[in-house]
């Protein structure tokens, strides 16, 4: 009888935990990815993709989830026009070919109850390949204009371009590595 009533409770609390899973969508205006890469190792040129959607699907108790961001790659952004026309071409991003950069994370790792990384698959160029994006910031509140949860953070991970095929100035001397940081917050849906 205390085995029957023990296996209950670990499937109850188990249900429980699956039922605090929860669908909260990206909120595109507190949500941004910016990258770096050094420019022969003098200055850092920076840029932003201002297109963005997704969602996550988070269960704190259950310590997992899953986070889908696609980016419009005609969305970026630079401050100059020529540059953001150099980065959408064949040399870079190939955007006409590519219009879009997706990142699919489905390992999350926790700090107590915080996101500390969040480990995937990104989609750049055409190609497929591991990123770990990893916690600078995370946190969860009551939005006491949407009366809604929100979770978010700030993520940021270093990866090498030339897997992706953007090789453009390698030649030059360019870093291969690029460095990226996303400002994420999402609403409870």
């Amino acid at each position: 009888m205390k085995k029957a009533l023990l296996l209950a409770s670990l499937i109850a609390v188990t249900g429980l935990a699956q039922a605090q899973a929860a669908t909260y969508a990206i909120d595109p205006t507190h949500t941004y990815a910016t990258f770096e890469i050094k420019h022969f190792g003098t200055s850092t040129n920076r840029g932003r993709f201002e297109k963005k959607e997704g969602t996550v699907q988070f269960d704190k108790a259950g310590k997992s989830g899953k986070v889908e961001i696609t980016f419009d790659m005609n969305g970026i952004s630079t401050g100059s026009s020529q540059f953001d026309t150099h980065l959408k071409s064949k040399d870079f991003f190939d955007v006409a070919n590519n219009p879009t950069a997706k990142f699919v994370g489905d390992k999350f790792t926790f700090s107590g109850d915080k996101v500390a990384t969040v480990a995937g698959q990104l989609t750049l160029k055409g190609k497929t390949a591991p990123v770990t994006l990893t916690a600078t910031n995370f946190n969860c509140y009551e939005n006491p204009m949407l009366k809604r949860e929100v979770c978010g953070g700030d993520f940021e991970t270093t990866f090498d371009r030339t897997a992706f095929g953007v090789d453009y100035g390698i030649q030059y001397g360019f870093s291969k590595d690029i460095k990226v940081i996303v400002q994420v917050e999402a609403v409870k849906q």
